[in-house]
């Protein structure tokens, strides 16, 4: 399995049979020129993980590939033009081989004050590859099985605590850092190191778009 990271959230996850787009959204970048996608996944509404500018020009470059969502999601974006099939907790889908299922269900609280949206964490598995997990914003689902982790670092409803014990609980051997687009070089260099010394999950630093083979 080949993962590259576009920024923040947006993760091309790739197997021999399969290239699948993460969270394409406005805090990444470089995934618009992106071609020969099988599908595009989206575990949230929220921009940074779903740009609606941007995401048309990118499904007409790749008119094979299919688009699930969040069902909220996938409402909203079949309500603008787009055709988005809903993703519901505890769904599976088959592309290409590999077979993704939605966990969770519901956004991590960013506050009282503020309502809670839907999300789905993703749960990648194929024959001979690494089981891959991409929680979106929320911490509250652990599937079981993970090898690798991709580990929101950083964001408005998380506590550096949180994320320890979040990564403590999944139990992944290995994994890469997202969610990371609010904080500064020192910043993440601290986060990260929680991560790591904390948590113990062994964290391979992604370089630019430079894929990490699993």
């Amino acid at each position: 399995m080949r993962v590259t990271h576009f920024g923040h959230s947006c993760l091309l996850v790739e197997t021999g049979a399969a290239r699948i787009l993460v969270d394409p959204g406005t805090y990444s970048h470089g995934f618009e020129e992106l071609e020969d996608l099988d599908a595009v996944l989206v575990t949230h509404a929220h921009p940074d993980h779903v740009d609606v500018e941007r995401l048309p020009s990118l499904l007409d470059s790749n008119d094979s590939a299919v688009l699930h969502a969040e069902p909220s999601t996938a409402a909203s974006l079949t309500e603008s033009g787009l055709r988005a099939s809903p993703l519901h907790p505890g769904d599976s889908v088959v592309i290409g081989g590999v077979t993704v299922t939605a966990v969770g269900g519901r956004h991590a609280v960013i506050h009282a004050d503020i309502a809670r949206i839907g999300n789905v964490g993703l749960v990648f598995t194929a024959e001979g590859e690494p089981t891959l997990f991409h929680p979106g914003d929320s911490y509250e689902a652990v599937p079981e099985g993970v090898d690798v982790l991709a580990v929101p670092l950083n964001a408005p409803w998380a506590a550096s605590k949180e994320t320890v014990d979040f990564v403590r609980a999944v139990g992944a051997r290995e994994g890469l850092l997202i969610h990371d687009a609010l904080l500064a070089p020192p910043g993440r260099a601290t986060y990260a190191g929680h991560v790591r010394n904390l948590g113990g999950l062994v964290v391979r630093e992604t370089e630019g778009t430079t894929p990490l083979t699993f």
